[in-house]
């Protein structure tokens, strides 16, 4: 009758010899885990990167505003020459408001041009925006210092301005003495409430730059020849799903209140963002195809190191299948070997890959994505590595002939 414990009392001989072979050999062991340790670590920290990225680049469009959608004039038929412009009109933009479900904001943008002293009396042409309080949400902007200007300022019609933060330094020396003073714009006196900044770095490639001056969209109508018509409309949505219904219905709403042959562009950033996305995950693939070359390159030396240790314990093989040993327990004894080293290996790579994020998260106020995926992948791959490789070493063990082997020297 067989004995029920025998498989457990071979197999708990069997990590036994192979962690006492591991124990008297631990420098070349080491060196060998030494790759796959590298390895899991890249793996791990190439996701990490990976997603820092993306999360990076999909953060800056949305901070432009990834739920925006605007609007703007291109102008008319190439076979229509005598028309006059047909522009876009604050009228537009309520009607818009009113016909297509989902828009939570909106404000008009005119465009103004002026001079004004800057740095010892040198004039320089700045841009004026003239928007509604809204815009400061739409387009994501931070108020350094003072405030925005209000509904209030805007229906009583207040020439308050705010002004990019460089620009204020420039004007005044600092964002805070600029608070309270009077400057003229086109010819008239208008008081700085408060300075601003985008949310994020756009590089200029937004209507805002260094030179920027934002006032009520009501005081600005009054400095064009037709107050009604805009430069540009802003639409901000409340699901970022439902931008390009919103975006396409804006577009109808609008070419229906214009004449056939005018033409205007409505865009938004779900593009952007998907480009952004496909962009970072192509980089992430790369970086995790050269973190598997690394771990191929430490399978390879797994196998290389596990064929010589073969070759060194011939005459061990020989007594052990003498004493009883079947070539399937010669087999799993290497193949555990090669598992022990591969799979240490990996658990070390992925304590390292882990801490790195960890320790930024720890050392900084930056929050680095961790994927826990990342590191169960690792472990896997690590495991499998250790069987794949440790397969041929194993099986070469197996096969040699016992009396051959204890002939050996």
């Amino acid at each position: 009758m067989p004995d029920p414990q025998k498989p457990s009392l071979v197999l708990d001989e069997i990590f036994r010899f192979a962690y006492d072979t591991f124990c008297s050999n631990k420098v070349r062991f080491l060196l060998t885990a030494l790759g796959m340790m590298i390895g899991t670590a890249s793996l791990i920290l190439v996701v990490t990167i990976g997603m820092t990225g993306k999360q990076y680049f999909l953060r800056q469009i949305q901070g432009i505003g990834s739920n925006l959608v605007w609007a703007e004039y291109e102008g008319g038929s190439q076979r229509v020459n005598a028309e006059p412009p047909d522009p876009l009109t604050v009228n537009d933009m309520q009607a818009v408001q009113e016909q297509v479900p989902g828009i939570v904001a909106a404000t008009p943008v005119v465009n103004l041009n002026d001079r004004i002293p800057i740095g010892g009396g040198k004039e320089r042409e700045i841009l004026i925006l003239g928007v509604n309080p809204e815009y400061r949400f739409i387009r994501n902007i931070n108020v350094v210092a003072g405030r925005f200007f209000d509904n209030e300022d805007a229906q009583a019609r207040n020439k308050v301005a705010v002004l990019e933060e460089k620009l204020a330094d420039r004007l005044y020396g600092s964002q805070g003495f600029a608070i309270g003073q009077t400057m003229k714009l086109s010819g008239l006196p208008f008081t700085v409430v408060g300075t601003f900044r985008e949310g994020v770095e756009t590089f200029g490639q937004t209507e805002i730059t260094q030179d920027t001056i934002l006032i009520p969209y009501t005081v600005s109508r009054y400095f064009t020849e037709n107050g009604s018509t805009v430069k540009q409309i802003y639409f901000s949505v409340a699901d970022m799903a439902d931008v390009p219904r919103v975006t396409e219905q804006a577009h109808k709403v609008i070419q229906s209140r214009h004449r056939s042959e005018s033409v205007y562009g409505l865009s938004n950033l779900t593009q952007v963002l998907t480009l952004a996305a496909k962009t970072a995950n192509a980089l992430t693939l790369v970086l995790l195809l050269t973190a598997m070359v690394v771990l191929l390159v430490s399978g390879i030396g797994i196998m290389n190191i596990m064929l010589a240790t073969v070759s060194a314990r011939i005459r061990e093989i020989g007594i052990r299948m003498a004493v009883g040993a079947t070539r399937a327990e010669i087999r799993f004894q290497f193949l555990v070997e090669a598992i022990m080293i591969s799979l240490g290996g990996g658990i070390f790579g992925i304590m390292i890959g882990l801490a790195v994020p960890f320790s930024v998260r720890f050392l900084t106020d930056y929050r680095l994505p961790i994927s826990g995926w990342s590191a169960v992948i690792a472990l896997a791959v690590s495991t499998f590595v250790g069987v794949l490789f440790g397969t041929v070493p194993a099986a070469r063990a197996a096969q040699l002939d016992p009396v051959e082997s204890l002939r050996h020297e």
